[in-house]
C-alpha cells in the first residue's frame, strides 16, 4: 500500500473512531437525564424496575400532607386511585401545591417511600402532561369516575 492511501485510511479510521466516541458520550449523557413517569401502583408492582431516578405522577391524597414545625421537610402521599405511595420532599413546594391536586415528583425510591428532589404542581385546570393525563384517564375509567367535559 502506498503512503498516500495509508494516510487516507488512517485519517478515515480516526474520524470514524472519533464520531463513534462522540456518539457514545452523547447517548450516555442523555440516558442519565431521562426520567420515566410512573404511577404509585406501577411503582409498587415493580414496573419502575431498578430505575435510579424517575418521575412519580398522581394526585396528592386528601389528609396526607404534613410539614414539621419550622422545617422544610414535607411528607405526603401520592395516589392514582389504586395505590398510595408516601413521598418525602425537603424544600419549598410550588405555590399551587395542595391536596387533591395533580403532582409530578422527580426522585428515587428509598425503601418503601419516594424521596423527591423536585416537585411540580399542576398550574391550571386545563393543562396536564400527556403521560399523566393518559394514566389518570385509565384510572378514571377503571374506577368509573365522572369527569367534566
Amino acid at each position: 500500500m502506498n503512503p498516500v492511501r495509508r494516510r487516507r485510511l488512517l485519517l478515515v479510521l480516526v474520524v470514524v473512531a472519533a464520531a463513534g466516541l462522540a456518539t457514545a458520550l452523547v447517548a450516555m449523557a442523555l440516558q442519565r437525564n431521562v426520567a420515566y413517569l410512573y404511577t404509585p401502583s406501577e411503582v409498587l408492582k415493580g414496573q419502575a424496575g431498578g430505575q435510579a431516578r424517575f418521575r412519580l405522577g398522581g394526585m396528592v391524597e386528601r389528609g396526607s400532607f404534613q410539614r414539621g414545625e419550622g422545617s422544610l421537610d414535607a411528607h405526603f402521599r401520592v395516589t392514582d386511585g389504586d395505590a398510595q405511595l408516601p413521598v418525602v420532599y425537603t424544600g419549598i413546594l410550588p405555590d399551587l401545591f395542595r391536596e387533591d391536586q395533580a403532582v409530578i415528583a422527580t426522585g428515587t425510591m428509598q425503601g418503601r417511600r419516594f424521596v423527591a428532589t423536585e416537585v411540580l404542581a399542576k398550574h391550571d385546570e386545563s393543562y396536564m402532561p400527556r403521560e399523566v393525563a393518559d394514566k389518570m384517564g385509565k384510572a378514571h375509567v377503571k374506577h368509573r369516575v365522572e369527569t367534566a367535559r
